[in-house]
């Protein structure tokens, strides 16, 4: 090895960094919504979802979340871009739940973790652990929401830790003693109250 090309050196080793990456995130899902229809991959529980010009658009769900059938790895890292068109932003996903919760009236119990940027009028964002008015709710304040900007979410889950990241930055953070996992906990949702909001390029990782 020592023998090398100091250029043979540099490749050797950037291929086995890119090896490193690609055997820690092994890539389960994507969607990026190009086609009229949502197919069997989603479960609209009623919050009238549609794909529109190659994006999924919701308005007026009501927490009525529309459900990814297929399961999350343990460990997962789900990757999307999001905007809003109505001044009180409020983008909303639920990250391990039970894959068919949904609204009933005007009560909601999420079964996941809620994620939700520029909520209650684009007074703040947090993250939950289903209750998304709960007292041990993470909550951020500043930056608002900005209204039509295209955001790049990432939520993700290793070990007992739950952290959201947006634009590449990290934005809130969750340690949870008792994770949410296993039967009941296992689905990824978009989900929306009456704003207008925009979702596309959905990627979905193992860890």
């Amino acid at each position: 090895m020592r023998f090398l090309p100091l250029f043979l050196m540099v490749v050797f080793l950037i291929g086995c960094s890119k090896g490193s990456v690609e055997r820690k995130e092994n890539l389960v899902f994507e969607d990026r919504f190009e086609r009229e229809e949502l197919g069997t991959d989603w479960l609209d529980t009623g919050g009238n979802y549609k794909i529109v010009n190659g994006e999924l658009r919701a308005q007026g769900s009501r927490n009525k979340p529309l459900w990814l059938n297929k399961k999350l790895p343990r460990n997962a890292k789900i990757s999307f871009t999001a905007r809003s068109m109505s001044p009180a932003v409020d983008i909303k996903v639920e990250v391990f739940g039970d894959g068919k919760s949904r609204a009933k009236k005007l009560s909601y119990n999420a079964t996941s973790y809620v994620v939700i940027l520029g909520g209650w009028n684009n007074s703040r964002s947090i993250i939950a652990r289903m209750d998304e008015h709960g007292d041990d709710r993470k909550v951020r304040k500043e930056p608002k929401g900005v209204v039509g900007k295209r955001y790049n979410f990432v939520v993700s889950r290793k070990g007992k830790k739950f952290t959201w990241s947006l634009d590449g930055e990290k934005f809130l953070e969750m340690n949870d003693p008792k994770p949410l996992e296993g039967p009941g906990h296992e689905h990824f949702a978009f989900n929306n109250w009456m704003s207008e909001v925009y979702f596309d390029d959905v990627l979905i990782f193992e860890l």
